[in-house]
């Protein structure tokens, strides 16, 4: 299994040697180092390699977690631990050009955003005496034959929007800038500029 963390930067376009052109999103790529491996034949009792990314300065952590001074610690689940050792750097020569990858990010938050804006409901009626009611999402509970007359579970309602753990599947890395440290997957990824992004082999 490979996998890598990144920043997200910035989108941009890569012509190819046929002319034609793709959208990609530019990752910044740092260092990423094991920090623990566990395996079966350990108290963890299951195979997988925890990774720590982007330095962390040791006065922001307690004294513990000294030795793994990191602002960022994920963990996969590996096949052969005995791959990895501990304090091992992870770097972008495991991927190359053509590669399938999933990428997982966190998406940009909206705020409190009512139903028309986060599930695209049309709203109330614009005629015949409606008043202020041009996004509203209608009627929530209802009589006895709906639900006993109360409301239901998991209706849709405004709330919350964004923020959300997002996984993208099927796309391809069309660059790698092992010098600049930075790799360029195709289409759009999920996150704001700066946001953590994870990048998993397919």
């Amino acid at each position: 299994m490979k996998f890598l963390l990144a920043r997200k930067e910035r989108m941009t376009q890569i012509f190819q040697e046929d002319g034609r052109v793709k959208a990609g999103t530019i990752l910044k790529v740092g260092p990423v180092v094991v920090t623990q491996v566990k395996s079966t034949d350990t108290k963890d009792g299951y195979n997988a390699v925890q990774v720590g990314f982007d330095t962390q300065t040791t006065k922001r952590l307690n004294k513990p977690q000294h030795s793994k001074a990191f602002k960022v610690l994920k963990e996969y689940r590996v096949e052969n631990p005995t791959d990895y050792t501990t304090g091992q750097e992870l770097s972008l020569d495991a991927f190359a050009v053509g590669d399938e990858v999933r990428v997982v990010g966190t998406s940009k938050g909206k705020g409190f955003a009512g139903v028309v804006k986060r599930y695209n409901f049309r709203g109330g009626p614009r005629s015949h005496g409606q008043k202020h009611s041009e996004r509203e999402r209608g009627s929530s509970g209802g009589g006895p034959g709906r639900a006993g007359g109360r409301v239901a579970p998991g209706m849709k309602m405004a709330g919350r929007m964004g923020s959300e753990r997002v996984t993208i599947k099927n796309l391809e890395i069309i660059h790698i800038d092992k010098s600049a440290g930075e790799i360029i997957i195709s289409g759009a990824v999920p996150g704001a500029r700066g946001s953590l992004v994870e990048v998993i082999a397919a």
